[in-house]
């Protein structure tokens, strides 16, 4: 499954639309204005929310940690690395790591080894623009969710919270 996650350029805060393959409303992304930290919802069509994304304020590297309702569902931490970002997740799906090439903005999710999904960033589009490709429908809101959130530990902690995937 392919999902598209488009930025909204000209609003207050971070807004997100994401799109299936055939360009369809699937969800919707909106963080708040007036928060310690970053705080993210994702929501369905109807408005119901499906996970919502908190910074951990006190970390030394960017950390972030995704709720379903209120039971815990996934911890995201910035790895220190050198040469290409690096990312581990802890969550009740499994454990992932998500490795990147910054220059490319390509990013590999997996799970003990296995490719789970892949995040791309589309060049040449109005406002940031991401494909999210993932093996099974039935975890599209969590890795629509988890992508959010890399891109928050990934630019935002680098640019004052402004937008989420890293930008060259």
């Amino acid at each position: 499954m392919e999902l598209f996650i488009r930025q909204r350029v000209f609003s207050l805060g971070d807004k997100y639309d994401v799109y299936d393959e055939r360009q369809e409303p699937v969800y919707h992304v909106q963080g708040e204005l007036f928060s310690w930290g970053a705080k993210i919802h994702l929501y369905d069509l109807g408005g119901s929310e499906l996970f919502d994304i908190r910074q951990k304020l006190l970390a030394f590297l960017p950390e972030y940690a995704v709720f379903q309702g209120e039971n815990f569902c996934a911890r995201i931490k910035k790895e220190l690395s050198f040469f290409h970002p690096r990312l581990s997740v802890e969550s009740s799906f499994g454990d992932f790591e998500i490795t990147g090439n910054f220059m490319d903005m390509d990013y590999e999710i997996t799970r003990d080894g296995i490719p789970m999904g892949e995040i791309h960033k589309k060049w040449l589009s109005w406002g940031d623009t991401y494909l999210l490709s993932i093996r099974d429908d039935k975890d599209a809101a969590f890795f629509t969710a988890l992508a959010i959130a890399i891109d928050n530990c990934l630019h935002n902690d680098a640019h004052n919270h402004n937008t989420v995937f890293p930008s060259t």
